[in-house]
């Protein structure tokens, strides 16, 4: 009944948000009418209900989420194809949303075919190590994918000692900073991704960066956790070391259906081509598992549900909330790195970080885009790029680096003298001022960590550890004793060396 009532549901609201603007891209064209501030606030309304309801009364807002959702997303997405006329914006953000929501949700699925149980009981080295191996996973698996796969064997083997920290710094690490890396590893850098962030940049780019602030992270939670490990009896340290449950993986079979998703992402031609292998590897990994793996994962469709409806209500809220900052973006006064990085990880901190990471994105682009400049770049593309030999002669230098960041990640679109407009518009920021998608890559990703609802996965882990018997903090414990004293200060530093 609850798989029936889930697939019910998604199919529902794929409908609600995929036909009306398929039907309406057949009858008109795009009219461009610029975004009013006012229409954004739906998407201020569900942003707003996200952070406070379930606070105020979990029962109701678990029962009543979705109509919250499709009535503040059907509201903007009438105003768009019935009053605006502008189905083109909204079957763009659609198939965003569609991708957005296949990678999720397949990940979420095969990572939920894994079981592992690890030998033995934890040490701080020993827990250390394993947060480091989530947090690389993350990047592979996603944020929710490793969350999924690693939070039941890392209770198990902290049980005789588990403490709330335990609980934190898995969230700091495996469901959030981890996953900074890569495109799969957190929502914020697959929709960059969709919009044409290359996939390997933000890796080539940040990597420096996510590896200082993780090894802080790290280190602290090593002290912590060591002042604890010897406050044990040295009896009961000697048996927890080398006693405990025998090491154990079951559906390793999924690895395949794993590396297939992964594969996957690669591919942009034909359309939705990618998402149909994610389907079916999600699908065939479901089929293929044992119950039995299911259940020792108490494995359920709940999680994704409820972000694929969310999510649906988000996407279309944030439509004319995008446009507006692509037209607007100077007059909010937000023009340097720090600004964004500041900027982009608050909001991060306290609403959804795919969302605020998609609003910054869209102001970089009003801000620092010049319209000149693209203009004579797509008629280098329209040449099939014949000119490049002499750009570095006859071209500004704002010029040249767009165009030799174009043609280093989209050689074959310029090639075939056809490159998406998303595309030259992000070549142009990449080539002139990465460090402002440097900022917003960094920020969405690690400002996740400072709250339950930064991220998706956060919520998600304090209910599974909480189920297992552990005791977690509340959410403003969270914030005010592990949050603001051991993130705050590192997200400082990490503002000084790289964004002031």
């Amino acid at each position: 009944m609850h798989r029936q009532r889930f697939f019910i549901s998604i199919t529902l609201f794929l409908t609600a948000f995929l036909l009306p603007s398929t039907l309406f891209a057949a009858e008109t064209e795009l009219h461009e009418t610029p975004a009013e501030l006012w229409m954004a606030l739906p998407f201020v309304l569900l942003l707003a209900s996200i952070a406070v309801i379930p606070f105020i009364n979990r029962h109701w807002w678990d029962k009543n989420y979705p109509v919250i959702a499709s009535v503040l997303g059907g509201i903007v997405l009438a105003l768009y194809l019935a009053v605006l006329r502008n189905s083109e914006r909204v079957l763009h953000t659609a198939s965003e949303y569609f991708s957005f929501i296949i990678l999720i949700g397949s990940l979420f699925v095969v990572a939920g075919g894994i079981h592992i149980r690890i030998r033995g009981r934890s040490t701080p080295h020993s827990n250390v190590l394993l947060l480091l191996i989530g947090g690389i996973a993350s990047n592979l698996l996603g944020t929710t994918g490793a969350s999924i796969v690693l939070i039941r064997p890392y209770l198990r083997v902290n049980r005789y000692r588990l403490r709330p920290y335990h609980v934190v710094f898995f969230i700091f690490t495996v469901s959030n900073m981890g996953g900074a890396l890569t495109p799969i590893g957190d929502p914020p850098l697959f929709l960059g991704y969709l919009r044409g962030i290359p996939f390997f940049w933000v890796l080539e780019n940040v990597w420096h960066i996510w590896a200082l602030a993780l090894v802080l992270v790290l280190v602290i939670f090593y002290f912590i956790d060591w002042r604890s490990y010897i406050h044990l009896t040295k009896t009961v340290r000697e048996v927890a070391e080398h006693t405990g449950e025998d090491a154990e993986l079951r559906g390793p079979h999924n690895i395949i259906f794993l590396a297939a998703i992964l594969a996957a992402v690669f591919i942009e031609k034909p359309p939705f081509l990618r998402e149909a292998i994610m389907i079916a590897a999600a699908l065939g990994s479901y089929f293929t598992t044992k119950k039995e793996i299911h259940e020792k994962n108490d494995f359920t469709f709940i999680p994704i549900k409820e972000v694929a409806i969310l999510f649906a209500g988000i996407f279309s809220t944030m439509i004319p909330a995008l446009q507006w900052l692509e037209s607007n973006a100077r007059l909010i006064g937000i023009q340097s790195p720090a600004q964004f990085y500041w900027g982009c990880g608050t909001l991060s901190s306290v609403l959804d970080n795919a969302p605020t990471y998609l609003n910054y994105l869209s102001a970089s682009i009003g801000l620092f885009i010049n319209h000149d400049v693209v203009s004579q770049i797509q008629g280098l593309v329209a040449s099939h790029g014949a000119n490049a030999a002499s750009i570095a002669a006859t071209h500004t230098e704002e010029i040249r680096n767009a165009f030799d960041t174009l043609m280093h990640y989209h050689a074959d679109l310029v090639a075939s003298g056809n490159v998406p407009i998303d595309d030259i518009h992000v070549s142009y920021l990449l080539g002139n001022h990465p460090i402002y998608i440097m900022a917003i890559s960094i920020s969405a990703v690690f400002f996740g960590a400072i709250t339950y609802i930064g991220n998706g996965p956060n919520f998600m882990v304090k209910s599974i550890a909480e189920h297992s018997g552990a005791k977690c903090p509340s959410f403003f414990g969270y914030v005010v004793k592990y949050a603001i004293p051991v993130l705050i200060p590192i997200f400082i530093l990490v503002w000084w060396l790289f964004f002031s």
